[in-house]
């Protein structure tokens, strides 16, 4: 069987998402199956530095990277338009037996859909949490009506919506779509453990070796509830603790994050380490006390499943699709989408 994926973007910047997919083909290539990736060489505001317009094997996937058009209006960089790559899908889905959509409201992704409902192809659709309810009401109205001209007909026509979690799949049937739908989670490979992961971290991050480390790791972005989450500590900022803020976002959120510490009064305790990766990703999993993500909504949580890997207690919100894991397992705690609540619940 050939399968394609397709995927607006596979750089570290666009968070779980491209990781998952990256690893997902890996480990399908792995075992056999014909995997492949057809995407553009978009990295956010800046472009990857890859051949284009031939396979080449990228991080151990063998991958299609296109241009993207790169005009200095955000909204349509973000769309991700690349000529070349909606011609090479023109001529070449007809290739391959299954095309494996990876999320929406992007030309990638809407293209390759209306190719292959017109050639007989058949296709399945992986939202990746942009159906559930938070995502949609973010540009509400341009997103309706894509959603309504264009993408539902496409989701209408799919062989099958894959989604992550029971909680994605239960906000994806309130649209009413034909479309069946199966829940198959994100895999983890399991990472190589660093007996004395908290000495190293501690070093690194110049610390006492007691020191309380509370972690947050993930894309940054308002949908994450990281404000909240400072909120929640400058409650507690009576007890000793050191927060470390792991990833990368738009300059701008960036620096309103760093005024937010500021204002709470926890800057001078809090550390931002950037995008990580590799060694320093699992030495802060492995020697922290304490992961934390208060997102408004995680259609999976790829960072819960890696800490959770890791051993490391959890703090979510009800609207992290792993919560319930968390809560039935007693893996942490999953205190309301409230700052009083979620201080409480770090304190436990």
């Amino acid at each position: 069987m050939k399968v394609l994926h397709i995927i607006a973007s596979v750089s570290d910047i666009r968070g779980g998402t491209s990781f998952a997919v990256l690893e997902t083909v890996k480990n399908l290539q792995k075992a056999g199956i014909e995997a492949e990736i057809a995407t553009t060489n978009d990295a956010g505001p800046l472009l990857l530095d890859v051949p284009l317009g031939h396979r080449i094997l990228y991080q151990g996937t063998l991958i299609y990277f296109f241009p993207r058009f790169s005009p200095p209006l955000h909204a349509l960089r973000e769309f991700a338009f690349s000529h070349p790559l909606a011609i090479w899908l023109g001529k070449n889905l007809k290739n391959y037996d299954l095309i494996h959509i990876h999320a929406l409201f992007s030309m990638p992704c809407t293209l390759a859909m209306m190719f292959a409902r017109h050639q007989g192809i058949p296709y399945v659709v992986a939202p990746h949490g942009l159906l559930c309810g938070w995502s949609l009401q973010q540009s509400a109205l341009k997103k309706r009506i894509y959603l309504n001209l264009i993408e539902q007909s496409n989701l209408n026509h799919s062989a099958g919506l894959h989604l992550n979690s029971y909680l994605e799949q239960q906000e994806v049937t309130e649209l009413n779509l034909r479309s069946s739908s199966f829940v198959l989670p994100h895999g983890l490979k399991i990472p190589k453990l660093y007996k004395d992961a908290s000495l190293r971290l501690r070093a690194w991050l110049q610390l006492p070796l007691d020191e309380p480390v509370v972690l947050f790791m993930s894309r940054l972005h308002p949908k994450k509830g990281l404000e909240l989450l400072i909120s929640a500590l400058a409650r507690i900022r009576h007890k000793r603790f050191t927060f470390i803020i792991a990833g990368s976002g738009a300059p701008k959120y960036e620096a309103d994050i760093h005024d937010r510490l500021r204002e709470a009064g926890i800057s001078d305790r809090t550390q931002m380490v950037g995008f990580v990766k590799g060694e320093q990703k699992e030495l802060l999993l492995q020697g922290s006390n304490l992961f934390a993500l208060t997102s408004y909504s995680e259609n999976f949580g790829m960072a819960v499943l890696e800490a959770l890997a890791a051993g490391l207690p959890c703090i979510v919100t009800p609207s992290v699709a792993l919560s319930e894991v968390i809560k039935q397992h007693q893996f942490g705690a999953v205190p309301e989408l409230e700052e009083e609540a979620i201080a409480m619940a770090i304190l436990w």
